[in-house]
């Protein structure tokens, strides 16, 4: 029984003593820092490992982690304060005001749980003289990318989150009773491309307003436009483009180059066809109730009337299109063969 316990005091020693101990220091005059590096992770990229906080007399904060980044001064002490963003360095320990109340709070590293394998972190506000723990300011530090900045002038906090190559959301938040509140959120969605949304959420108090705008890159690599042309009534303008020699859509843009409407909803939409009359030269789509004809006459070998005849509900309504405003053909889809169009 003594040759056990002797044994396991020694492995707990020589386990203790193989670890690789870093100070902390210079980052508060209040707090000093400890990490400690577990034995083999020394030459990993994320290194297993505890960080310790102390204040004066005692332990405040201890954090574990399997995978933990950090650079190291000449000295052999941590560095800290890093704080390169949105997707720059961010060190282990980071000591700024969070709440704009004129004190200093901590975020700790507690691994890399932010997009895409990033650096995540605890946040402790300083409340009372005393380093509390906030799951909303760690939730701003752990589901978007890396850490949050702030805004001191303006007393706001930002973030950033991505979802590949396509989709952006920017948001802003102000901190109200030691609790960051959304204020605005932007979020650009490029998965529909050439189409571009962008969705900003705006919230005053507690009403929310959600506003989606979209538009067209017409130089958008391989978008071939067909036809265009302004109407009289609005100057709105008229588009027929393909993508990649797959597929036709039509655009209806804004003056301020907003898409009010597209057809298909979605590229490539299964279902949603265009009717082509050679002889009488019309183009035709239905969406929902409403029934769209894009109609183009010639006189002489000049385009004399060009429009669009929309039926809702039994109702007619032709829209007039600008003469001088045309670029391109609608006879040109005659030659054309597009996944979604039916000639007649």
């Amino acid at each position: 029984m003594k040759r056990n316990l002797s044994l396991l005091l020694v492995l707990t020693f020589l386990n203790v003593f193989s670890q690789t101990k870093y100070e902390i220091k210079g980052f508060s005059e209040k707090y000093r820092g400890l990490l400690t590096i577990e034995k083999g992770y020394e030459k990993d990229v994320f290194k297993k490992g505890t960080i310790t906080v102390f204040d004066s007399k005692t332990k405040v904060i201890e954090i574990h982690s399997d995978e933990l980044t950090f650079e190291l001064e000449k000295n052999e002490h941590v560095k800290t304060n890093i704080l390169n963003l949105p997707y720059g360095k961010q060190s282990i320990l980071i000591y700024k005001d969070f709440n704009f109340d004129g004190i200093k709070d901590l975020a700790i590293m507690d691994g890399q749980f932010s997009c895409y394998h990033g650096p995540s972190f605890r946040i402790y506000l300083e409340i009372n003289n005393k380093l509390t723990f906030s799951p909303k300011f760690t939730q701003l530090a752990q589901e978007y990318c890396g850490m949050f900045q702030t805004n001191d002038k303006t007393k706001t906090i930002h973030t950033i989150t991505k979802s590949g190559c396509c989709w952006h959301q920017y948001s802003t938040f102000k901190v109200v009773n030691n609790i960051p509140s959304p204020t605005l959120t932007i979020e650009e969605d490029a998965g529909f491309a050439p189409f571009y949304a962008t969705t900003t959420t705006e919230w005053n108090g507690n009403k929310k307003n959600k506003k989606t705008t979209k538009t067209l890159d017409l130089e958008y690599d391989g978008l071939s436009e067909i036809l265009s042309f302004n109407l009289i009534k609005n100057q709105k303008r008229v588009v027929l483009f393909s993508m990649n020699g797959l597929a036709l859509n039509y655009a209806l843009i804004k003056p301020n180059d907003t898409v009010e409407f597209s057809f298909p909803i979605e590229m490539m939409e299964e279902g949603s066809n265009f009717k082509l009359n050679k002889t009488k030269n019309t183009l035709t789509f239905k969406n929902k109730n409403a029934t769209y004809q894009i109609y183009q006459t010639s006189k002489e070998g000049k385009v004399n009337a060009i429009g669009i005849l929309v039926t809702i509900n039994g109702r007619n309504y032709d829209l007039k299109g600008v003469l001088n405003s045309i670029e391109g053909d609608l006879e040109t889809l005659k030659d054309i063969k597009l996944n979604n169009l039916i000639s007649e």
